[in-house]
């Protein structure tokens, strides 16, 4: 007999243990999995007008219980409070977004052909199972959930074990804002089970978001099974700094795009490629802005930056920062954990990297930034791409022109000029390379999960143009 093991969450702040549920059993998964899908067969039936009244719910539940669910993120995996809440303020806004938008996204689309009547239709596919992490533990979820569930699609969330209590919160969040039972359901159990749950037959697709380590392994079991899936995975984020660039600008969000949530995002900017000519005072200025944010108690208002999640990561990075420190880079400030309680690491900046170091060529899931010079503009778009990522990546110029041809030859599924790259509900969001495939948000988003359905309704009109064989 399987003995059931505790799922625990943990203040990464002052490590105490916060809660612990028990993981459910097989026999729990497979009801929950039943439920999902025969909440299904009556889901995809449900008008637009049902669905996004649901919806609009849902964020106004976000919206009055934000200070509430915002202290689960904070006391569970180390967020800064402010972030914390604009996390929350974010998942209302796709929700809203959503119910607003998804009924034209996925109105039918006429198209003219030698039929009487020709049309694509967009119907949901089933279960999505979705597995998602730690790092934005509420956005990550309302990513995929508000467009996967106004396409008339149901989901089951499995979350990353160290968020137990944002992962029900966030089933929750669905219930009381009135959807049915079994639209939306949350499953604690341990990664072992995944493959499992994926291959089950009542699952229609899956999503990913996380390392791209996990998402070679969902994809491997999800095209064995010819399932769809959809992986949003790691980043090195380039940010490009040219001669030309703001520098206070540039500064300022080269700050914010690294050290927010600690440094923990998959759309961090990680490799900091500047142009000979003003990579001195960029190195300067950087180092003394990252030296002089406030790193403590997540609660606290005036907090800066939190700790990290968990303990084996903080050891992870500083391994990272170890390792380049001995091939060469210089430390510009931080380098090392802070000592007393919680998982704490210094904010770092690092010089002199090359893309021979580890802080170059993994990426660092923590805050820690390496600074790589470039000869010039050519050289720099070069270092960007030398990555085996490509989720988004960040341009300083102020020849806008030059900059968006620049952008066109960056490697990444996003690149934001002048400002911080950011996921947004009107914009598609995903990667290439070992930074996944698919796309989440807009229209594009939407789409993934469904049955795009070519409907033909003859008798013909005309020949077929042109004339061509039945296949």
């Amino acid at each position: 007999m399987a003995v059931q093991m505790a799922v625990k969450s943990i203040n990464p702040a002052t490590e105490e243990e916060l809660a612990a549920f028990e993981e459910f059993t097989p026999e729990h998964v497979d009801a929950v999995l039943t439920e999902a899908r025969t909440a299904f067969l009556n889901w995809r039936e449900s008008s637009f007008a049902v669905r996004s009244a649901l919806m609009h719910n849902a964020a106004r539940y976000l919206q009055e219980n934000k200070a509430r669910l915002a202290g689960l993120i904070t006391t569970e995996m180390g967020k800064t409070i402010a972030e914390s809440e604009s996390e929350i303020e974010k998942c209302a806004w796709c929700c809203d977004y959503f119910a607003d938008h998804a009924e034209g996204f996925l109105a039918d689309q006429p198209v003219a052909t030698n039929a009487r009547e020709s049309f694509v239709a967009f119907e949901p596919l089933g279960v999505v199972l979705a597995i998602m992490p730690w790092n934005f533990p509420f956005w990550q979820v309302f990513r995929f959930a508000p467009p996967t569930l106004m396409a008339g699609n149901t989901a089951v969330l499995k979350h990353a074990s160290n968020v137990p209590q944002c992962s029900l919160a966030i089933e929750e969040v669905f219930r009381e804002a009135g959807f049915p039972q079994g639209v939306f359901r949350t499953l604690l159990m341990p990664s072992s089970q995944v493959q499992g749950v994926i291959e089950d037959h009542r699952i229609a697709a899956v999503t990913l978001t996380g390392s791209d380590v996990a998402g070679s392994k969902v994809a491997t079991t999800a095209g064995r099974v010819l399932k769809k899936a959809v992986l949003e995975l790691g980043g090195s984020d380039p940010f490009i700094v040219l001669p030309d660039a703001d520098l206070d600008g540039a500064v300022e969000f080269a700050v914010k795009s690294r050290f927010q949530n600690a440094g923990q995002s998959c759309i961090a900017a990680k490799r900091f490629i500047v142009v000979d000519e003003v990579a001195a005072e960029f190195e300067r200025r950087f180092a003394e802005a990252a030296g002089r944010l406030r790193v403590g108690d997540p609660t606290r208002r005036e907090t800066q930056m939190g700790p990290l999640a968990r303990e084996d990561l903080r050891r992870a990075l500083h391994e990272q920062v170890r390792d380049s420190v001995a091939q060469g880079a210089r430390v510009l400030c931080g380098g090392q954990s802070i000592d007393g309680k919680g998982y704490f690491y210094a904010p770092t900046v690092l010089a002199d990297v090359t893309p021979a170091m580890r802080v170059f060529r993994e990426e660092t899931f923590g805050p820690v930034a390496a600074v790589i010079r470039a000869r010039n503009a050519a050289n720099a778009v070069a270092l960007a791409n030398d990555s085996q990522y490509g989720l988004g990546g960040n341009l300083w110029s102020r020849d806008i022109e030059g900059a968006k041809r620049l952008a066109r030859r960056i490697e990444s599924g996003l690149v934001f000029i002048n400002g911080m790259t950011a996921s947004d509900p009107r914009l598609p969001f995903g990667g290439v390379k070992h930074s996944g495939y698919g796309r989440e948000l807009s229209h594009f988003g939407i789409h993934e999960f469904t049955n795009i359905q070519t409907i033909w309704v003859g008798p013909a009109q005309g020949p077929a143009q042109p004339t061509a064989p039945a296949e």
